[in-house]
């Protein structure tokens, strides 16, 4: 395992800790913004089978999302094994070791009105533990407008009910089983909010349980952006009798309710 040092500064840590999220300037170089340019164009023009479009169909943009392509895309396993990214999420988990969960690519193309709804990431996966971290990594300049926002110390504890973006479907727990959201933008003097603007090789780094959205963008701005996700000491494989998002196909045939990640799929990098 051969990946870039990257020391943080000590508040990073702390505020990830607080508040599951942090901004991370410069924790890619020019060179593998680059890269990973041509990772997600590759990516685009080489959709796998979980892509979607997550705009409806009379929205003026397009916001397409595709998930788990590492192993096939040279760009992005480069990134994910071989730079800054497991040296910073080791540190930001506080984890003796570091594995690849997935990848997630989310692109909004010029005038895209299709936001992305207040919701927590863990809800829709299939593992549980505290130590995890997604570093959201945009390689076009993003505005305060059309950058995702947090709720500071969301991560917490408590699980809401994962539903739907386009129609607000519970498609994985069962209903009620969940706290449902509560009215967020509606209580601002209730809910503390955190948001950067971001440049290229920037990333935002947050908990999977951290509750977080984002807006459109504007018909000059493109938003591409490479979600990179990784587990700590502590995650375990947590078999759902639903389809999580994304799936992991046979993967509970391979490993047992409470094991340890340990698959193909899942390499430690560091």
């Amino acid at each position: 395992m051969t990946n870039q040092p990257f020391q943080l500064p000590t508040s990073a840590v702390a505020d990830y800790q607080r508040d599951g999220a942090v901004v991370l300037r410069g924790v890619l170089n020019a060179a593998q913004v680059e890269q990973l340019q041509q990772g997600i164009e590759h990516n685009l023009a080489h959709l796998s089978p979980l892509a979607q479009v997550a705009s409806q169909g009379d929205d003026p943009g397009k916001f397409v999302e595709d998930f788990c392509t590492w192993q096939s895309n040279p760009d992005y396993e480069a990134l994910m094994r071989h730079s800054a990214l497991p040296a910073v999420a080791k540190q930001l988990m506080q984890s003796e070791t570091v594995r690849i969960y997935h990848d997630h690519l989310l692109v909004k193309e010029p005038g895209t009105r299709q936001a992305t709804p207040w919701h927590q990431d863990q809800p829709y996966y299939n593992v549980s533990g505290r130590q995890n971290v997604s570093l959201w990594i945009p390689v076009d300049a993003v505005s305060l407008e059309s950058t995702l926002r947090f709720v500071a110390g969301s991560h917490a504890g408590t699980w809401y009910m994962p539903r739907t973006f386009r129609d607000n479907q519970a498609k994985w727990f069962p209903d009620g089983t969940l706290a449902e959201l509560p009215a967020i933008d509606a209580n601002p003097q209730q809910f503390q909010q955190l948001a950067w603007a971001l440049q290229p090789g920037d990333a935002v780094a947050f908990h999977m349980l951290t509750l977080h959205a984002s807006g459109g963008v504007s018909p000059q701005q493109r938003r591409r952006v490479f979600s990179a996700r990784f587990l700590g000491d502590d995650a375990r494989h947590a078999v759902r009798p639903w389809r999580t998002s994304p799936p992991f196909a046979g993967l509970d045939q391979r490993l047992a309710d409470g094991a340890v990640m340990e698959d193909a799929l899942f390499p430690l990098v560091a």
